[in-house]
């Protein structure tokens, strides 16, 4: 079916479908890359491109040999330099509604590690930042620590909080089953309520609950005392 045609060029049902897939799927990659280093790569990417048309263009035969051959491994170039990026698209895949009914027993199981852990740190008085994503991504965040991408455990989880450890310091956050990075800086909340709030574990707890819709689990390493925080409260 036709909607319309200028000379040889027909535009169909089909093409608006096809053109909507490639506008979403696009949309999905710059707002997966928006605010982390991947930008930079990218805008990298497009220079190369708009080179290679000009060297086409202008049928430079040296450069277009070049562009020729480095378009035989570049695919796998890309992959490897946007491993991060491919393996959080997945994730987020997997995290769709329509696959959550599929995945609900392994997200309790995640509650009740997340839940052990922070148990065990009140007890021994060790302060701990837990960040739990939902919606939201929170990649900027995660790549102002150290990259783990481990399998949750209440195990790991506490061993990351014990003083004097290399990762102790900063927030741990979580996505699905996994631990995706420790040490990590959050912002600080900049509301005047809690301006008298003792620890910056605290302020940094709302602070990224301002910004998304993390939950995020405090232990206070003086009173030993869990706080939640979400939605900026």
């Amino acid at each position: 079916m036709n909607l319309f045609q200028i000379d040889f060029i027909k535009f169909g049902l089909k093409d608006v479908v096809d053109v909507m897939i490639v506008s979403f799927v696009i949309f999905q990659v710059l707002k997966l890359v928006r605010g982390t280093r991947s930008v930079q790569i990218i805008i990298g990417l497009i220079l190369v491109a708009g080179v290679a048309f000009i060297a086409y263009w202008f049928q430079l035969e040296g450069m277009t040999w070049l562009f020729s051959n480095l378009a035989t491994f570049g695919l796998i170039v890309i992959v490897i330099v946007f491993q991060p990026e491919l393996r959080g698209v997945l994730a987020q895949f997997g995290q769709n509604r329509m696959f959550r009914r599929f995945v609900t027993l392994e997200h309790r199981k995640s509650i009740e590690e997340i839940s052990k852990a922070v148990l065990r740190l009140s007890e021994l008085r060790h302060g701990g930042l837990i960040v739990i994503e939902r919606r939201t991504g929170l990649k900027n965040y995660a790549e102002s620590g150290k990259e783990l991408n481990s399998e949750l455990s209440s195990e790991i989880l506490i061993t990351l909080f014990t003083p004097y450890t290399p990762l102790h310091d900063g927030a741990v956050i979580v996505s699905g089953d996994y631990i995706i990075a420790a040490a990590c800086s959050l912002p600080l909340t900049t509301n005047p309520a809690y301006r008298k709030l003792y620890g910056m574990r605290h302020k940094a707890a709302i602070g990224v609950s301002e910004l998304s819709d993390a939950v995020v689990v405090v232990v206070s390493e003086e009173t030993s005392k869990i706080s939640i925080a979400f939605n900026g409260v």
